[in-house]
Formats: C-alpha cells, sequence, structure tokens
C-alpha cells in the first residue's frame, strides 16, 4: 500500500504530528542514517528544532545478523542485550569480533557524514529518533538503548510507518511513540513509498550540512 510520495512527504506529515514539541530549547532530532536523515531534516525544519546525526550500529548474532545482540555508538558507548548473549552462547571473541567490523563502519560513516563536528550532547534533552520507517525495528531499538545511555531524559521515537508488532514494542520502549501509519499486512518499509530510493552518502551530508543552519544547532547544543 502506497502511503507517502517520499522521504521528503513523510517527514512533513511526520512533523505535523510533532508540533506539540515546536519551539522547545530542550528538543533534539536525531535522524539515523541513511534514509532517516531526509526524514528527520524535514522534522527538524518544521518544529524548529536542531538535527543531529544518531550513528549507530548493531551487532548482530553471528549467523543471524538481523537479530540484534546489542549496539555501538560514537564515543566509545557500547550496549548489550544480556539475555541475547547468553541465550545464544556467545563468546566474548564473537562479541569483538563483530564489534570491531562494525567499528570500522562506524568510523568510515563518521568521517563521511561529520567530519571534525563533534556529535551533540544529549545528557538531559528530549530527543526525537527518527528512520524512514520500521520494520523488525531493530536498529532503532538499539538507537534507544544508545540514546539511554547518552543521558537523554525523554526519548520519542517517531516513523512513518510500522507493523503492528513492533509499534507495540516501541510504546513500551520508548517515552512516546509517534507512527503515522502501521499497515496490515505489512510487508517492507519501501512498499509505503511512491519513490524509495538509496540514500547515498553524499545526501546524507547534504541533509547534515543543511541543517547545521537550523535554530540551536551546533557543538556541544
Amino acid at each position: 500500500m502506497t502511503i507517502f510520495t517520499d522521504r521528503s512527504d513523510a517527514g512533513k506529515r511526520l512533523a505535523a504530528a510533532l508540533l506539540g514539541y515546536a519551539g522547545r530549547k530542550d528538543v533534539i532530532v536525531l535522524g539515523l542514517p541513511r534514509g532517516g536523515v531526509a526524514v528527520a531534516y524535514e522534522v527538524a525544519r518544521a518544529i524548529g528544532a536542531p538535527m543531529d546525526l544518531l550513528l549507530v550500529r548493531k551487532l548482530g548474532v553471528p549467523g543471524q545478523e538481523e537479530l540484534a545482540m546489542g549496539a555501538i555508538a560514537s564515543g566509545g558507548i557500547r550496549v548489550m542485550n544480556d539475555r541475547i548473549v547468553r541465550y545464544h552462547g556467545i563468546t566474548p571473541e564473537d562479541i569483538e569480533g563483530v564489534a570491531a567490523r562494525e567499528q570500522r563502519e562506524l568510523e568510515r560513516r563518521e568521517r563521511a557524514y561529520r567530519g571534525e563536528r563533534p556529535p551533540t550532547d544529549l545528557r538531559g534533552r528530549t530527543v526525537i529518533l527518527v528512520d524512514d520507517g520500521l520494520a523488525t525495528g531493530a536498529t532503532m531499538r538499539a538507537a534507544v538503548r544508545v540514546a539511554h545511555a547518552l543521558g537523554a531524559a525523554r526519548i520519542v521515537v517517531a516513523v512513518p510507518g510500522a507493523p503492528a508488532e513492533t509499534a507495540a514494542f516501541f510504546e513500551r520502549e520508548a517515552d512516546e511513540l509517534v507512527v503515522l501509519a502501521v499497515p496490515e499486512p505489512f510487508y517492507a518499509v519501501g512498499t509505503m513509498y511512491e519513490s524509495f530510493p538509496q540514500v547515498a552518502d553524499r545526501e546524507v551530508r547534504d541533509f547534515f550540512e543543511r541543517a547545521s543552519r537550523f535554530p540551536g544547532t551546533g557543538a556541544g547544543s
């Protein structure tokens, strides 16, 4: 079922559902690269909030990579799901091997997107985590845990669409869930969009650069 024209359309419509956060000094919008950044840009612009990127790399269980055993983020942040680790008998060596591989990709993306600009301090902030949609929600689950680890006071998960089971999970996991559509049946995130191209690194960098001119955006903001 096609619901949104493209990510820009989805972002504008998502922003309309988040207008209660407009003008608040404690709010920051964090886009999950790559596709979520295009949506987050429209949200941040509409509500007058600063935008940053939350670079998260999921640590997948070896052989079941879609199942997250943890996540890493910039600044040496690592969060682990001890229940998953124990249940699957994952060794410290397994964890370090996966983490090393994902750390290399995290650092590559940091250089490609952020350059020398440091991440925004999230301590005490209301953080709106934005992606272009959820399927299993594994990466967003990691993002929520990382935002908590970085000191966010309140976490809002905001997405254009998600399957019912995933939406129900984030109603419990986040302080607030804003989701515009819960298609039934749900096939894939891309099926909600008329146009859903891959987002290139240069496009992420361009959105980030343009967002740097939004109110309250800057190092240490």
